[in-house]
């Protein structure tokens, strides 16, 4: 298995909670066929002692095959509350210890100046970017940052300016580094009713990482009713309306709208060389004692979608 691994062009994995019982995390679910882990952090590190975490994870991997895909860390780093300083501290942190992890690569989200436009971000972004950019080279660690809006959009919002390709060429024109790129899931952009595909295809070689994350988009919701008109069920039966769903779900993958045999081959014809790590506990059926049915289904569907596992070609 170790051997055959280690041929695999793109693994499937999943992601796994890095607080310190996240090796027993790992331990129980490897056995379904895992091929890498993705170890996230919210907002902060601070209270976990990365070596010690790096020595029981890479003792439970050890003989797997599996890898330690990339760092997460998920907060606002350009902003200056407590909280924030502690983001952009545990991006440091990240980027300083990945290798004790094995891996090269740290993504999260990029921040923003709160409730500002994106194009004000920019010179913040710079600022702090520039600076990790250049930690991360003199490390040989990339980082890549998740297209998830967050509940933002251009005008407004918290977390993230990494959910528009207009603010992707902003960001790497501000900082052109080969350390950034992005950590990209096609599920962000289906909820915004973008066809993933053309920009994939445009932005293949700046995916560093992959989510493995789906979406359902209900198109009769979107032409009856558009996409701001949601009313859940409790506020309509207070005013005694119909009340109406959702027009888009993340999803598993294996029961989204996406055809991932066409995203791994334009993955495949981009060059990419890496991970695509389920995101799991999003799936408005596959959820709570279903979750890791949910889950393993999608990594056999994945794995199904790049052409099964890696086979060594005749030498005659």
């Amino acid at each position: 298995m170790t051997q055959a691994l280690s041929k695999e062009q793109i693994r499937i994995g999943t992601l796994v909670g890095a607080g310190m019982n996240s090796p027993d995390y790992i331990q129980q679910i490897l056995s379904h066929g895992f091929e890498s882990f993705q170890l996230t952090f919210w907002q902060t590190t601070e209270k976990v002692d990365l070596e010690k975490l790096a020595g029981e994870i890479n003792t439970v991997l050890d003989g797997s095959g599996a890898i330690i895909s990339s760092l997460g860390i998920f907060g606002n780093p350009l902003e200056t509350e407590e909280g924030d300083i502690a983001t952009l501290e545990g991006w440091k942190r990240c980027i300083d210890n990945a290798h004790l992890f094995g891996c090269d690569i740290v993504a999260g989200f990029t921040g923003r100046l709160r409730d500002k436009p994106i194009d004000e971000s920019i010179p913040r972004f710079k600022e702090v970017f520039g600076e990790l950019a250049q930690r991360a080279e003199d490390k040989g660690v990339r980082l890549a940052f998740e297209n998830c809006d967050m509940g933002g959009t251009w005008a407004t919002g918290d977390f993230n300016i990494a959910h528009n390709p207009t603010a992707w060429e902003m960001m790497f024109n501000a900082v052109p580094s080969d350390a950034l790129g992005l950590e990209w899931e096609p599920c962000h952009q289906m909820v915004s009713l973008i066809d993933p595909m053309p920009q994939l295809r445009k932005w293949v070689g700046k995916i560093y990482h992959m989510h493995g994350k789906d979406a359902t988009v209900h198109w009769d919701v979107v032409r009856e009713y558009g996409v701001h008109s949601s009313v859940h069920a409790d506020i309509a039966l207070e005013h005694g309306v119909q009340a109406v769903p959702a027009f888009a779900y993340h999803r598993t993958p294996g029961f989204g709208d996406c055809n991932w045999t066409d995203i791994i081959s334009e993955l495949r014809k981009g060059g990419f060389s890496g991970c695509i790590d389920i995101e799991g506990w999003h799936d408005p059926v596959y959820r709570g004692e279903l979750e890791m049915t949910g889950q393993v289904h999608g990594l056999n569907y994945l794995k199904n979608c790049r052409g099964g596992a890696f086979v060594e070609n005749p030498t005659g």
